[in-house]
């Protein structure tokens, strides 16, 4: 494989981690700010490691050196030298001050990582995004997050381009300078890592609203947006008031800066990042309101506000020690996103929501040649480590943990964590550790979890013994071998279980230690164990890893009977939808293998008659309704034909759609298309929820009629919701009825880049041959650009990922396209690139003639010269697997 120069390949290692042999204590930064070129002047106060000899190396990427000096002395040509990727110093010692000053190009900058510009160089606005390496693109400095400073920085602009001038920490002085510009100064008193340096300049709007942390400390908050957009950022306000006092009660953390600042912008590589008195978020994240967002786009704003808030604790003031910690910070923060999200909406509902991304996105991921611990071994590029792995397998630790110490317990342990590692880079045997002390118990066998890759799978078989009234469940654990880890060890499992009798009530559990308790939670942490229940009066239906309790995947020897019976009566909304899913599960095997084993009628059966049943919370039934999807069913299959899969999953819904019945679906649907609102409370959005659904299973009964509703409801739409919806129906059942409505929404939204986003990805995910002809057609649309990430996502993101028989054609032209537009994104943007050809993941497993087409499209991406390290490290992976 052919790579660009500076594509490293030598791993770095967990098991090479050293303390820096040179901090840095104090940081003063000075910026000239322009679009085509800026300045920074740089003053470090160094301190030295008395442990370590060795000379001074800084980090730094593609940045021209105006100036050195050390000590107020400026420094020979033989006293420094420009290495491969940073800058060695000769002569520097403990308390040393070296001050540098740079060169930088942010309009040239596609790669979005330093300083660089949003938006075109007339009207946009620079800013930075330095996780996890960007700051060595701005200034040389000992880039890695246990280095810890204090950091003054002072901003110097032209004024008419850039009123708005603002870092991370408490303002400390502003004033005008000559020739129309001026400045502004800005201390952070918490030190912290470079990775959480941020600055903005140019012009933006402002919201803002004052608040009083729970210790009393007054706090502006204010929100930046351009001047179009500005107004779309008051549900998020709202959502950031409810953040910090969540925090406040659930885990008593109070912010500790008197000034807040979120940053809007289009041009972002990620969603959000939480630098420290200054997040700066991807507008897809931040902008909300009803004409132009979807009930789902909302929640996504509130979880990902908090998530960023959130992270000035489990992130800034605790921050990870080395990168091999990321989970630590992310998968903490996304568990604390998750608890809060619950809090605030329907704890059963987000659970589904949880575990469903965990099962699209993470398990794929961990059977595959991209599968890697959550604390890996080592790693080559760090852009690639932000994996589902990291994040959402990383949450569901946390939930592990939390589960096994209760409420109260894990909030004593995280105190404990917090006040220890208060200003320090921490790793997580130092939150296991914590949260172990703080509850006398030894947690240190979790730490497995942290290096083992794969899913576990987790066998269970009961056995009824009617003379006796005892029931034994045998559980056994086995995950599956990986390349780089063929033997995998057993891992300590907490089981949360019921039992249930044939009337579908839980029964009580007698087990040695327990007694009359209706659910309990086993921990497997052997090979095989078995769990004994008394006085059981009949053979019961065990529900297992109730909550998903563990992330693991689930065999068990259940009938379609069983299952239909959790289905239909378990009071847990979470449970219920899970039992839905693995019996739906068994009816798609039963669909595929032509068996006749029940489990088909069993589950149109339940689902049609809970359907029925007016005591069931709409956006749950909607959920219900819904089977698992092509990449869930993919996982089933040792040799994967994606078109196969699709119109089998069709045959499925459309089995259910005929138990209901046409007549029940339509009068549903005018039932709920009366009461639509545009409100986005609890209610309105659980009917509009269920309306999509219903609609779309009578698409597949009677397209024409469905269609008709479409195309009404796609005219007296009062949100987003219902628009998208129609026009996804309309789309997929009547392509030539649907050519006025896309046309009147593409003009519609002309001017607004997330609404054309959606309709970007609506026509990407029309499933079939067809999508290919589609995607080319969209990529000329004069809207279409590679340079911007969301609008990569939109169209190709969600064509290669969430549309399996249109990216996956037989003949492979979908992947030839595919690749040559990573090429031509690699050289913009390379960690978007790799990101996105991810979409590859689990290739091996393709019927051959898919397989074949798509090792041959890696190939040619492999052998191409100047690949950027981000995306030959993807692609090496892939062909290794």
């Amino acid at each position: 494989m052919n790579a660009r120069p500076d594509a490293s390949s030598l791993p770095i290692r967990l098991a090479d981690y050293r303390a820096p042999a040179w901090r840095v204590e104090r940081v003063e930064l000075d910026f000239e700010l322009g679009i085509a070129t800026t300045e920074i002047g740089a003053k470090l106060l160094l301190r030295r490691d008395p442990a370590q000899d060795e000379s001074l190396r800084l980090d730094g990427e593609n940045l021209e050196l105006i100036s050195i000096a050390l000590d107020g002395e400026v420094l020979a040509d033989d006293a420094y030298r420009l290495v491969d990727g940073g800058l060695e110093v000769h002569g520097a010692r403990d308390g040393s001050v070296l001050e540098t000053r740079v060169r930088v190009h942010p309009a040239a900058n596609t790669a979005l990582e330093g300083l660089y510009l949003s938006g075109p160089s007339e009207t946009g606005f620079l800013l930075t995004q330095c996780e996890a390496q960007g700051f060595r693109h701005i200034t040389f400095f000992p880039d890695r997050p246990d280095v810890q400073a204090i950091y003054t920085v002072t901003l110097r602009a032209d004024r008419a381009r850039f009123p708005v001038l603002l870092a991370g920490g408490n303002p400390d002085g502003s004033g005008e300078l000559e020739d129309g510009r001026h400045w502004a100064r800005f201390v952070d008193p918490h030190p912290k890592p470079a990775y959480l340096f941020a600055l903005v300049a140019g012009r933006l709007e402002k919201i803002e609203q004052d608040y009083r942390t729970a210790d009393g400390r007054d706090v502006q908050l204010k929100i930046w947006a351009e001047a179009d957009a500005i107004d779309r950022c008051h549900y998020a306000m709202d959502a950031l008031v409810r953040s910090m006092r969540w925090d406040e009660q659930a885990y008593g953390r109070n912010y500790d800066l008197d000034v807040f600042h979120v940053v809007a912008t289009h041009d972002f590589n990620m969603g959000a990042m939480e630098n420290k008195g200054l997040n700066i978020f991807n507008t897809k994240c931040l902008l909300a309101d009803a004409d132009s967002s979807t009930d789902d786009e909302y929640r996504r704003v509130e979880a990902v506000v908090a998530h960023e808030y959130f992270h000035n604790w489990s992130g800034n003031r605790v921050t990870c020690r080395d990168w091999f910690q990321l989970s630590l910070k992310e998968g903490f923060t996304v568990y604390r996103e998750q608890c809060f999200s619950a809090d605030m909406n329907s704890a059963p509902l987000k659970r589904i929501e949880d575990v469903g991304l965990l099962r699209r996105a993470q398990f794929p991921e961990d059977a595959g040649p991209l599968a890697h611990p959550v604390r890996p071994a080592e790693y080559r590029e760090i852009n690639n480590f932000y994996t589902a792995t990291v994040y959402e397998k990383g949450a569901e630790l946390v939930r592990m943990l939390a589960g096994k110490l209760g409420t109260a317990g894990f909030r004593r342990g995280t105190d404990l964590y917090f006040s220890r590692n208060d200003g320090r880079a921490a790793a997580l045997e130092d939150f296991l550790a914590a949260l172990g002390e703080a509850n006398d118990v030894d947690l240190s066998p979790y730490l497995a979890w942290y290096g083992q890759s794969g899913t576990p799978r987790l066998k269970a078989h009961g056995h009824y013994d009617a003379t006796r009234h005892e029931y034994t469940l045998t559980l056994s654990q086995h995950t599956p071998a990986s390349l780089q880890q063929p033997r995998k060890q057993p891992l300590p499992i907490p089981v949360k279980l019921a039992l249930f009798g044939s009337d579908g009530r839980m029964l009580p559990l007698h087990t040695d230690g327990q007694t009359d308790a209706s659910e309990i939670v086993v921990v497997l942490d052997e090979a095989e164990q078995c769990f004994v229940f008394r006085d059981v009066p009949e053979r019961p239906v065990p529900s297992l890893l109730r909550g998903l309790s563990a992330p693991a995947v689930l065999e068990c020897d259940y009938t379609p009977a069983e299952l239909a019976l959790l289905l239909g009566h378990d009071p847990d909304g979470f449970n219920r939808w899970d039992a839905g899913q693995q019996l739906a599960l068994r009816a798609y095997d039963a669909l595929r293998d032509g068996a006749h084993n029940g489990a088909v009628n069993a589950w149109c059966d339940t689902l049609a008659a809970l359907f029925d049943d007016a005591r069931l919370d709409a956006a749950l039934l909607a959920d219900l309704l819904v089977p698992p999807g092509e990449i869930e069913l993919a996982e089933r299959e040792s040799v994967v034909d994606p078109a196969r899969i699709y119109t089998l999953r069709q045959q499925l819904q459309q089995r259910l759609a005929a138990r209901i019945g046409a007549d029940k679906l339509e009068a549903r649907y005018r039932s709920l298309a009366a009461q639509s609102t545009a409100g986005i409370d609890a209610v309105s959005q659980a009917n509009r929820s269920l309306k999509q659904r219903v609609l779309q299973l009578l698409a597949l009964l009677d397209p024409t009629a469905a269609c008709h509703h479409a195309a009404t409801q796609y005219l007296d739409a009062p949100s987003m919701t219902d628009r998208l919806a129609a026009l996804g129906v309309l789309a997929r059942h009547d392509a030539a009825r649907s050519v006025e409505p896309l046309v009147h929404y593409r003009k519609r939204y002309a001017s607004d880049p997330l609404a054309l986003d959606k309709w970007f990805a609506l026509q990407a995910q029309l499933p079939g041959e067809g999508a290919l002809a589609r995607v080319q057609a969209l990529e000329a649309d004069p809207a279409f650009t590679l340079k911007n990430p969301n609008r990569a996502r939109a169209l190709l993101g969600t064509w290669a990922n969430g549309n399996p028989s249109g990216f996956h054609r037989a003949d492979g032209a979908g992947y030839r396209l595919y690749a040559d537009r990573l090429l031509a994104l690699d050289a913009l943007n390379p960690q978007i690139a790799a990101r996105l050809a991810t979409a590859f993941n689990g290739w091996q497993r393709l019927e051959p003639h898919r397989r074949e087409a798509a090792h041959a499209a890696l190939a040619s991406l492999a052998g191409h010269d100047q690949l950027s390290r981000n995306l030959a490290e993807i692609v090496g992976n892939m062909l290794k697997g």
